[in-house]
């Protein structure tokens, strides 16, 4: 198990655009997807792409059966995700609260697409698409956009709707740190 340091907002390592992963089925793509996966884990987080960890390569990976950071969220599948491309099926968007381990300890009212249809491939270069909305749909688009050098604050409309989460949340877990 190897939990990675979670870049901060500010390094600028996180406003780079990834690089597309080539090479599939290696013991080094298999020990990234490990150890993004225990450190997502760790921090109690609902997806993590590789960017945040220093790594610039076109890898994310979500999912969880419960989160106390999004309790009211349902449930995503665990998924390694590479090389995505989303695909909106309307220009219908909903707004949400979202947070990142990236920006600890606040969070904001983001615009995302409410149905979309994603696809790319596994670790293991299997084939994924899948048409989704909610909260899948928003983890996807969370997690993407650090692939193209986007944090989430970047896409708040108004900012009355962004502070700290322990203000506008307090019945989250006062240790959650996003």
């Amino acid at each position: 198990m190897s939990i990675r340091e979670i870049l901060k907002m500010g390094d600028p390592r996180l406003l780079l655009k990834a690089e597309p992963v080539t090479d599939f089925n290696t013991p080094e793509l298999d020990a990234l997807i490990k150890d993004m996966f225990d450190t997502m884990y760790a921090a109690n987080g609902a997806g993590l792409a590789a960017p945040q960890i220093g790594v610039n390569l076109r890898v994310v990976i979500f999912g969880f059966k419960n989160s106390a950071r999004y309790p009211d969220a349902e449930p995503v599948p665990e998924t390694v995700l590479i090389n995505p491309v989303l695909k909106p099926l309307s220009d219908v968007t909903d707004d949400a609260w979202e947070g990142c381990l990236s920006v600890p300890g606040l969070r904001g009212v983001v615009p995302r697409w409410s149905n979309l249809h994603y696809e790319g491939v596994d670790q293991h270069g299997a084939v994924l698409n899948r048409t989704v909305d909610g909260f899948h749909a928003r983890v996807v688009q969370h997690e993407c956009d650090h692939l193209d050098g986007f944090l989430y604050p970047m896409r708040i409309k108004d900012f009355t709707l962004f502070g700290y989460t322990s203000v506008l949340f307090p019945e989250l877990d006062p240790n959650d740190d996003d």
